[in-house]
């Protein structure tokens, strides 16, 4: 028994990784959970400061597989385009009108947004990444910073790339936020980067993450050698002799960089076995469905994944890819994600979707135990959402959770306190 704990009580506490606790507690001791059961037995276990925090769902920090951060000011700006190369070439343009403060402001506008709609951990891929360390000072956010890394239209020896990105990762503090690699897709990346960013990945121990399959665009321009986007890459004096026979995942497996370690991101078009394939290297994918609307794709593949055993997790990709909606603001949310997968797919119970944003994307970033979930020796990273209803429903409730958060913790720290706490 520490008297330092923090011992919390909720209507409900919906640990995800067992069932919901009606009358529930967590004991919090330094940056973990040293408890999780109902509050009777928590309260006469352990001691220290209790705190009530009366008619809501307690919950563990949703975990944001996809984003991008430096683009949150980008919100509205593109209106859903005729085609996937269009997109590219408007926000090409926009990003090449941006200076280093615009960015700065973006990142920290979309962390904030992040924080008080229930985000504690996201991955975020990192365009400029001289914002690295200051941003990651400036939130309580638990930040995986992806490098960002493409190289064909500067025609930059895959090698420089690369070496540029490991010296700045090298540089960085060890703490709550880390960093990985991003080659960008396998469209906009030479074969050579993927290889060496997998190997390098690989030595470091260090996460990747890459779009994969995003576009019917590149799934045509992989298979079949042509279309608007092999047509433009190669007018680009991109070398298109890796195209041709492979889907985009085939691809990416012969350069070695499907691994347990890769976060694959959209997986929207997939030929046959793909998704086995994908399964078998332990790759996470991470769906981001308001930007998958936004983009008109074919439907998600999410039941041939599911099938196959693949780990399904959520992000919310930028708000340059969120439709903007008459009377409500562009925000990045997964709650917002959560219910517009709920939208499309009415039938998937709302505990699925629920995990997808919490322990299933805490395992795509290694960190199963310790995010995603409420249990003993966790990190002590939760929100808490209103709800007045038992916990039959709870994973309902979330999903149907509109706005912020009212409190939000992370490592055992209040980044949102709780307003005008109970002592029970």
């Amino acid at each position: 028994m520490d008297p330092q704990s923090l011992i919390l009580r909720a209507r409900v506490v919906l640990p995800v990784c067992r069932p919901a606790i009606e009358d529930g507690a967590v004991c919090v001791s330094g940056p973990r959970l040293a408890a999780v059961g109902r509050w009777g037995e928590i309260a006469a276990r352990h001691r220290g400061e209790r705190l009530d925090l009366g008619e809501v769902v307690l919950l563990p920090g949703l975990v944001n597989a996809h984003c991008h951060l430096d683009y949150t000011h980008m919100a509205g700006l593109f209106p859903p385009p005729r085609t996937f190369l269009d997109f590219i070439k408007l926000i090409t343009a926009e990003k090449a009108t941006w200076g280093f403060s615009e960015y700065a402001r973006s990142w920290i506008d979309g962390a904030q947004m992040l924080l008080h709609t229930g985000t504690t951990t996201v991955a975020d891929v990192e365009v400029v990444p001289d914002l690295l360390p200051d941003v990651w000072h400036a939130s309580p956010l638990r930040v995986f910073s992806f490098l960002e890394m493409t190289g064909i239209r500067s025609r930059r020896d895959p090698r420089a790339v690369l070496r540029e990105a490991v010296e700045k990762i090298d540089a960085l503090p060890q703490g709550r936020c880390r960093a990985g690699l991003s080659p960008h897709a396998p469209y906009s990346t030479v074969p050579e980067l993927l290889r060496l960013s997998a190997a390098t990945a690989r030595q470091r121990r260090w996460l990747v993450t890459t779009h994969l399959g995003e576009s019917s665009a590149e799934f045509e321009m992989f298979r079949h050698a042509r279309g608007e986007m092999f047509d433009w890459l190669r007018r680009n004096e991109r070398d298109m002799s890796d195209c041709g026979g492979v889907s985009p995942v085939q691809h990416v497996e012969r350069q070695g960089l499907l691994r347990g370690n890769l976060l694959g991101i959209h997986l929207n078009y997939l030929a046959r076995g793909d998704a086995e394939l994908l399964a078998r290297r332990r790759v996470s994918v991470v769906h981001c469905p308001r930007s998958h609307e936004y983009f008109g794709h074919a439907a998600f593949p999410r039941r041939a994944l599911a099938d196959a055993g693949v780990n399904l997790c959520l992000g919310t990709d930028s708000l340059a890819t969120v439709r903007r909606r008459p009377r409500q603001p562009l925000e990045l949310s997964l709650f917002e994600e959560m219910r517009a997968l709920a939208r499309r797919e009415p039938e998937l119970p709302p505990e699925t979707i629920v995990r997808m944003a919490t322990v299933q994307g805490a395992a795509a970033l290694g960190q199963a135990g310790k995010l995603g979930e409420l249990a003993p020796g966790a990190l002590a990273d939760l929100v808490a959402i209103p709800w007045t209803g038992g916990r039959q429903a709870a994973a309902e409730a979330v999903v149907r959770h509109t706005g912020p958060v009212v409190a939000s913790m992370i490592d055992g720290q209040w980044a949102i306190p709780p307003a005008a706490p109970a002592t029970p």
